[in-house]
């Protein structure tokens, strides 16, 4: 029988036998005390086999009355079907497991515990085409999620339809266009920041966040911003000595590009694309816009309502413990404190600044007058599930989707506890949270094994696959993680102080191994992280400090390294990890030591990888690099090694499992674009993470003229936009401009929604070439080499789109496109590529030049002789 009909099989009996039906036994391995509940049960049973509860309150009163004395494991087993929940499965140390058994909360695989409430009887709203309402359901008067059949639906949004000018609480708008609105008070603001590219703003807090903060009124063109998410977004405070830099040393102590607004959110003005939603808690009404193929007569539609679904509230002294949640699906919770005047003024990671005076003291720790220690020590993001000194706690089988804040925080006291076996997907925020960083107890020994993580985060979009703060001894290791908007997996924190010169600040992290996972497709929204990305000190030599080993990462969209070493990051090991397709480094490591004045760099050992980047063996005071392979092809590296990341061979089925309908994909992201001459537009865009379960086979770009008249449109095949990250956009009027952009991404299901549009541009005829690229190297191995080398200081009059390499031995001319190619050039980093098939003992002579619209300019030229065999 195939793998997939007898876990069916075995997934039905379970859920006969756990209903008790008349005539058939309770299962033979089951235990006298064993309970049982399903959503057809009655909470005044006694909750044996034949006569299940209801509820999983009730079930968990009854375990408290039994857990006491347990002699063997204690089973909750839950039937298929959905439990919900208006308020969490509160669990304390009264709910654990004794005597050495634990309590374990077994489902079905379709058993789900859901925060939603469905919403039904659907009509079309008069005079809107298209648009359809259905009465909010009893009680919900906030959500920030809507589903339907399983699959996320986007908040109404759109461009602000005005001009902005800041003012000290908030905005002077070019028209009272927003005041009219039915509900301005609903309206968020949202800040996408990134790095400088082609024609993109670059607004918010840095390049790795996107804050939020909604309309408090709008009258006339007077729009003022809800508190203290304003101030705690513009008045971050600057070290009066050091012009720019915040105490806090991690973005800017403003909205930067003057503090407009990327988009517009939550208003019913905005509904216009397929698939937007909008609810209005005045009148008690939800709008949707249906997709194409979508029947609201018979989609299941659910608005997440609750914010917790389960809450382990142990203390130090009474830990909640021995508990076991397995085969469960937990669904449809939401987090509404981002719609609250709190906002989401973000920092990294999902951590933001809170409270009323939180831009003046929050985690300033000795860096201002009534600081909070420790230093950094911001307010974390909430997990839809969270413990807090939680012992052995374990999830396994699980499932974590369609989650409006983290999916699952092991918090401050959390020891030897695990997840395993479990999928992470359709997240606002991060997907796992293991510790925190307020100096409370550190998480330690949580094993972290054989989950995939992907397709998040979908609102909050610098949050991450797996948050790992002040830890010790936790290992996270052969997980897949892709399709993720910013950093895979985030190590340690608070280093931010090297910035200033100052040692990071101390904390008890120590013995954590971040080995043999996959991770790929990453950073595919915003930029300046990683697929391992780690700050602060991560123990207390390289002995204890934290290991990266036996990783396979590769296809980085946005700025930044496949192993990223950031502020602070002392004692890091990086070996044997297999590295290729970042933007400019695979490893980045150099930071200077500031606990003593000796000069060194923080002590960091990286060996033994397979890499691109080339850098040669040696010891830069600290920072030991040896024994590192370039890598032309993955057939370089030994076939086990590869095999060997990414989930063990018994969990390879989690990648089968599909989760809600199959659906067109989420809209692309930040949309930018350069000239390509007087009648045509070069287009760049973040592709979609979320591919609504099949992946993305095309893209298509359209321009329009200042009337919203379409004069423009190209396709591209999706493997060809991976390789190149252009879309030329040819006979454009050469007069009616300036022109915007919008881009559609398919998949077998269907086509998105279209993205927000570029800012307006005029093409351009472009005559200037630019300059020559600058410090070329060529780092050369037996048989092959890295080049290497900067963008040019001067592109002419268009945007470089590419590179030309040519070398001595004859071989064609090869031209270096993608994403990085496109990043690299307003930042100033660096580049590289790997040229293989050389001979070794012999000099090679290397050529770059830059790309643009104009052509390809002067090269720079490097000559270097590879080593003997």
């Amino acid at each position: 029988m195939p793998t997939h009909r007898r876990g069916a099989l075995v997934t039905l009996v379970t859920a006969v036998l756990a209903l008790g039906v008349p005539g058939l036994a309770a299962p033979a391995q089951a235990a006298s005390s064993d309970l049982y509940v399903s959503p057809a049960g009655d909470d005044h049973a006694d909750g044996s086999a034949r006569h299940p509860v209801r509820t999983l309150q009730r079930a968990r009163d009854l375990v408290r009355a039994r857990a006491a004395d347990l002699t063997s494991d204690l089973t909750v087993h839950l039937a298929s079907g959905t439990y919900r929940q208006s308020g969490p499965l509160t669990l304390d140390a009264r709910d654990s497991g004794t005597n050495g058994h634990r309590v374990i909360w077994q489902g079905t695989g379709t058993t789900t515990v859901s925060g939603g409430r469905q919403v039904v009887g659907w009509h079309q709203v008069p005079g809107r085409k298209g648009l359809w309402s259905a009465p909010a359901p009893q009680g919900l008067t906030d959500t920030r999620q809507l589903y339907v059949d399983g699959v996320r639906a986007q908040r109404a949004r759109g461009a602000v339809p005005v001009a902005l000018t800041q003012t000290a609480t908030g905005y002077t708008a070019s028209s009272d266009t927003i005041a009219h609105w039915k509900h301005p008070s609903d309206a968020e603001f949202v800040y996408t920041s990134g790095e400088a590219l082609w024609n993109i703003e670059r607004n918010g807090l840095g390049q790795w966040t996107e804050p939020r903060c909604r309309i408090a009124s709008a009258e006339g063109t007077t729009i003022t911003m809800v508190q203290p998410c304003w101030d705690n977004s513009n008045k971050r405070v600057e070290f009066p000595d050091i012009p720019g830099r915040t105490v806090s040393m991690v973005g800017p102590g403003h909205l930067t590009n003057s503090g407009r607004a990327t988009y517009i959110e939550n208003a019913y003005e905005l509904l216009d694309q397929p698939g937007e939603w909008y609810l209005d808690s005045h009148a008690h009404k939800v709008y949707y816009l249906p997709r194409k193929g979508e029947d609201l007569a018979r989609a299941d539609v659910e608005a997440a309502a609750a914010e917790k679904l389960v809450e382990g509230r142990g203390t130090a002294d009474a830990p909640v413990h021995d508990i076991a949640f397995r085969g469960i699906r937990f669904s449809y919770a939401t987090w509404l404190t981002p719609s609250r005047p709190e906002g989401f003024s973000e920092i990294q990671a999902g951590y933001t600044i809170t409270g009323d005076k939180g831009w003046a003291t929050q985690g300033l720790c000795q860096y201002v007058e009534g600081g909070t220690c420790p230093f950094a020590s911001w307010t974390k993001m909430p997990g839809n599930l969270s413990f807090a000194y939680g012992q052995r706690i374990e999830f396994t089988d699980d499932v974590f989707a369609h989650l409006g804040a983290s999916g699952l925080e092991l918090g401050a006291g959390s020891k030897d506890s695990s997840v395993r076996g479990s999928i992470f997907t359709d997240i606002s925020g991060n997907g796992l949270e293991i510790g925190g960083v307020d100096g409370q107890t550190p998480a330690s020994g949580v094993q972290v094994t054989n989950n995939h993580l992907y397709g998040l985060p979908r609102e909050y979009h610098g949050g991450v696959a797996v948050l790992n703060g002040y830890t010790q001894h936790n290992t996270i290791a052969h997980n897949q993680i892709d399709h993720v908007g910013y950093s895979a997996i985030s190590m340690g924190w608070g280093g931010w102080p090297d910035k200033i010169g100052d040692a990071a600040t101390p904390n008890p992290s120590h013995d954590n191994a971040v080995r043999d996972n996959l991770i790929f497709d990453y950073m595919q929204m915003l930029d300046d992280g990683g697929g391992i990305y780690t700050q602060g000190l991560t123990g207390t030599s390289l002995a204890d400090g934290e290991k990266v080993t036996g990783n396979v990462i590769h296809d980085q969209w946005g700025l930044g390294k496949n192993v990223y070493t950031d502020n602070g990051c002392t004692y890091e090991t990086v070996d044997g990890n297999v590295l290729y397709n970042a933007s400019y480094a695979n490893v980045a490591s150099r930071h200077t030591d500031y606990r003593d004045d000796l000069g060194n760099n923080d002590p960091t050992l990286v060996k033994d990888n397979w890499w691109e980047e080339g850098t040669a063996d040696g010891d830069n005071k600290g920072l030991v690099t040896t024994g590192n392979k370039i890598m032309t092809a993955l057939s370089d590296v030994p076939p086990e090694v590869v095999a060997n990341a990414g989930l063990e061979p018994a969990y390879k089925g989690l990648l089968d499992r599909g989760l809600g309908a199959a659906a067109a994909p989420e809209a692309p992201s930040r949309v930018g674009t350069s000239t390509a001459g007087a009648d045509a537009l070069y287009v760049t865009f973040n592709p979609t993470f979320a591919d609504g379960g099949s992946p993305v086979t095309s893209y298509t770009a359209r321009a329009y003229d200042a009337t919203g008249r379409q004069v423009g449109q190209q396709g591209v095949p999706a493997a060809e936009f991976e390789r190149i990250a252009l879309v030329r956009i040819g006979g454009l009027p050469t007069t009616g401009g300036p022109f915007t952009v919008t881009v559609t991404a398919s998949n077998a299901h269907g086509s998105s929604a279209e993205s927000l549009a570029s800012l307006p541009l005029t093409p351009a005829a472009a005559s200037v070439l630019p300059g020559a690229p600058t410090s070329p190297k060529l780092r050369t191995a037996v048989t092959a080499a890295t080049l290497a080398w900067t963008p040019p200081t001067a592109t002419g009059d268009a945007k470089v789109v590419g590179y030309r390499v040519t070398v001595s031995d004859g071989r064609d001319p090869i031209d270096v496109t993608g994403r990085d190619a496109l990043v690299t050039q307003p930042s100033a980093k660096g580049m590289f590529r790997v040229l293989g098939g050389l001979k070794p003992g012999t000099s090679y002579t290397v050529t770059v030049a830059a790309v643009t619209a104009a052509g390809t300019g002067p090269a720079a030229t490097v000559t270097a002789k590879t080593p003997a065999a």
